[in-house]
Order: structure tokens, then C-alpha cells, then sequence
């Protein structure tokens, strides 16, 4: 059964940062639960193949030299993680948030993204 910290993992690299759709396909499989909640600032959305399709077209619109990365330290119970990251370019990201997951049964059941606000012009 994965941690919390590995489903952490998956749902960055092997979800959301994957443009391989098989393989993309089988990590949601492994990692989130068949009911699986998805909410981000565009709504929610409910289940595998609508996670898969959120993935896939968050993918199709960021470049192909665009990668994500952790940003700072993981944070894990039994239960929930979060975890900070940025996609962009290699060492300057364009975009930065933050996914905080439930786990039951060692799969993701609800999937939170945050983006960070812009930072304020001093």
C-alpha cells in the first residue's frame, strides 16, 4: 500500500507532470480512488476519467519544455498530505501551488489545488 508521501509523488510526477497519456492512465489508476474529488479555482471535478482529463489538458496548455517541481518541504499524516510545487521553465517557475490530498485505503480520495498569488509589486 503507497504513503502518503509516494501518492504525493505520483499525483505530481506521475499524474500531472506525465504527457505520456498510458502511462499517465495507469498511474491514475494506481493512485487515486475511483471517486476521486478533484477541486481547483475551475471547479471540481469528480472521478478517474474526469482527473485524467483535467491532467491532460492542463498538459496540452503549457509548453513542452515546462516541467513540475517541488517547491519546500512535504508535509504527511496518515491520512492527508500537501505538497508545494511550481511548473514552468527549469529553475523559473511560472506557476506555483500547492495539492493537499486525503488518503484512504492507500489511494488519493480528494485532491485540493491551490495557486499562490501573485506576488504584491513592493
Amino acid at each position: 500500500m503507497a504513503t502518503v508521501s509516494e501518492l504525493l509523488t505520483a499525483n505530481l510526477r506521475d499524474v500531472f507532470g506525465n504527457r505520456d497519456a498510458d502511462s499517465r492512465r495507469a498511474a491514475i489508476e494506481r493512485t487515486y480512488s475511483p471517486d476521486v474529488t478533484f477541486t481547483d479555482p475551475e471547479g471540481t471535478a469528480v472521478g478517474r476519467d474526469a482527473l485524467d482529463q483535467k491532467a491532460a489538458e492542463l498538459l496540452e496548455k503549457v509548453p513542452g519544455a515546462f516541467q513540475f517541481v517541488e517547491k519546500g518541504r512535504r508535509y504527511a499524516s496518515e491520512t492527508h498530505g500537501a505538497l508545494a510545487w511550481g511548473v514552468g521553465p527549469v529553475g523559473a517557475p511560472a506557476v506555483r501551488g500547492i495539492d493537499v490530498i486525503e488518503v484512504r485505503g492507500g489511494v488519493v480520495v480528494t485532491l485540493t489545488t491551490f495557486f499562490a498569488e501573485p506576488d504584491a509589486a513592493v
